[in-house]
């Protein structure tokens, strides 16, 4: 009997019962009533593991669900060490998730993602390779929580939010006190300058409100004679 055989696929044969190899790709001939093939596919297969509800360890009630990537390596093996390699595997992905996830918290399955695809990974990896399946990605498709952790995550990251910024109000404060104790030392040190800060302030006043200021001349006649005597005085030095 004549067989041809995709590039992707490989035959393994069983001869009276006891196995007798492998072939493919391309044309082969097998004896009828006397040797057995069973096909398999050498491409990528891709499994949709069901939703899987499952308790963290911090007792949280999450529903996940993810999606394998795996494919047969040794088509011998796959055909000999298990009854059928799709269901198991398939089965074992569910088994593995619902183990990985059980031991983690939940925080640490919602912000270290990549961590657990790439446990979950290795460990199927591991326990398939003795049936000659490489598992080459898991990725977790989604992740539900209840209604109630819903509502505590937003409670949560909304007093987050109050106290990152209730801190740079502080800051702000802080750095006002600051400049402003600087301020005030060096008016102490130059008396004459809060009286120009003043004239400055009752300036811009009357410039916004349209408003006349009046002053004392003679004080602002001292005032800039004491002005101009600390400025010589800095510069004589």
């Amino acid at each position: 009997m004549i067989h041809i055989i995709k590039e992707y696929e490989r035959v393994v044969i069983f001869r009276l019962g006891r196995l007798n190899g492998v072939k493919g790709p391309g044309m082969f001939l097998t004896v009828p009533f006397i040797d057995r093939t069973e096909k398999i596919d050498m491409r990528t297969v891709t499994i949709d593991v069901p939703r899987q509800d499952i308790i963290t360890k911090d007792n949280v009630t999450i529903t996940v669900d993810a999606i394998v990537y795996y494919k047969v390596v040794d088509p011998e093996m796959a055909i000999t060490e298990v009854e059928d390699y799709k269901y198991a595997t398939s089965m074992l992905a569910q088994t593995t998730l619902r183990d990985v996830l059980g031991q983690m918290e939940l925080d640490e399955v919602l912000t270290q993602r990549e961590k657990v695809n790439t446990d979950l990974q290795r460990l199927l990896d591991k326990d398939t390779d003795p049936w000659g399946i490489r598992v080459t990605s898991v990725t977790i498709r989604d992740v539900s929580l209840p209604d109630s952790m819903l509502r505590a995550i937003a409670k949560q990251a909304e007093a987050e939010r109050e106290k990152r910024s209730r801190i740079i109000l502080a800051e702000g404060e802080h750095i006002s006190a600051t400049k402003m104790r600087d301020a005030a030392a060096l008016y102490d040190e130059i008396p004459v300058a809060i009286r120009l800060r003043e004239l400055q302030t009752l300036s811009e006043i009357a410039r916004e409100k349209n408003m006349i200021v009046v002053t004392n001349t003679t004080d602002t006649g001292d005032m800039i004679a004491m002005a101009n005597a600390t400025a010589a005085r800095k510069q004589n030095r």
